[in-house]
């Protein structure tokens, strides 16, 4: 029975949280509203179109939504040169595929980012999407299940560092592991329904095969 990785991108792989918190807190700045930092931080993990009301209220996403994503998307851009991957993200994609497992990464972000991140990463030949391929982003299970859609796996676990990731693997049936490295807690990310929590890749990489996937649900009906 064949076995994938959903491997979230933004914080899970590539070292961006941060960057998108300053380049949200920059974007509603621009329509003069102000809000607090770590707020925008909890909210990073989830899709723009969420993010908004989520951080600032239903009022200004009615009134700003649309300026403010446009904002974020030019504040970020600036700064997509800085962008590092972590600390063995190389290293987990390719042991991952090394043990005949399938990888797809599931992100959120744009995919003319992900095509950036994907030339710092070299994961080799592996699936992906982006929020550009669903309606609906996380925390909702679109992204996933299109993911699921591209490779053969017949069970699968969903590898995140936010607590959307978790709540978005949870709504497909699927467990997921939890990451230290957005800067969500260990228990937030468990309380959100993660089996485990790693600090870093390189330690979750030494124990890629004993991941709890579980049977994929039909993710091509």
């Amino acid at each position: 029975m064949s076995n994938t990785v959903v491997l979230d991108v933004d914080g899970t792989l590539v070292d961006t949280n941060y960057h998108h918190t300053v380049a949200w807190l920059r974007a509603f700045r621009t329509v003069d509203v102000t809000v607090p930092g770590w707020r925008v931080h909890r909210a990073i993990g989830m899709g723009g179109d969420k993010l908004v009301a989520a951080v600032a209220g239903d009022k200004v996403e009615q009134d700003h939504g649309d300026k403010v994503r446009q904002a974020w998307e030019r504040y970020f851009d600036e700064m997509l040169d800085e962008i590092q991957p972590l600390e063995g993200a190389h290293r987990l994609v390719r042991a991952a595929t090394d043990l005949g497992l399938a990888v797809v990464l599931a992100s959120s972000g744009k995919r003319k980012h992900v095509e950036h991140y994907l030339k710092l990463l070299d994961p080799g030949d592996v699936a992906w999407t982006t929020s550009d391929d669903v309606d609906d982003s996380k925390p909702a299970p679109d992204l996933i299940e299109v993911a699921l859609r591209k490779v053969e796996g017949e069970r699968a676990v969903v590898v995140g560092d936010s607590v959307w990731d978790c709540e978005a693997a949870a709504r497909v049936g699927l467990p997921s592991i939890g990451l230290l490295t957005g800067g969500f807690g260990e228990d937030e990310l468990v309380d959100n329904g993660a089996s485990a929590v790693y600090p870093d890749l390189d330690t979750l990489r030494a124990e890629l095969a004993d991941l709890p996937f579980a049977v994929v649900e039909d993710p091509k009906a």
